[in-house]
């Protein structure tokens, strides 16, 4: 399979470790070791599978980083306390 170690499978679909709404994805960076050696390693963002409602009444499961979604509450509570 190619360029396995940026996606996951899914039900037989690649998919790509990304937030669908953010767009936030994966970091790359070094580790670094006492004797300053350095390897290559991913940050990967925190995705969490939430469902959601579409206008026309259908559900769909999109994938949001759990900062996204603090942010996403956030929101909601001002929204309904200025209402």
């Amino acid at each position: 399979m190619v360029g396995r170690e940026t996606t996951t499978m899914t039900k037989g679909y690649i998919m790509a470790r990304r937030c669908d709404v953010s767009g936030k994805g994966p970091l790359t960076g070094n580790n670094v070791s006492h004797a300053n050696n350095k390897t290559k390693r991913r940050q990967l963002p925190n995705l969490r599978s939430v469902k959601i409602t579409l206008e026309d009444g259908t559900t769909r499961r999109i994938k949001v980083a759990a900062s996204e979604l603090r942010t996403m509450k956030k929101k909601a509570a001002q929204t309904a306390a200025v209402s």
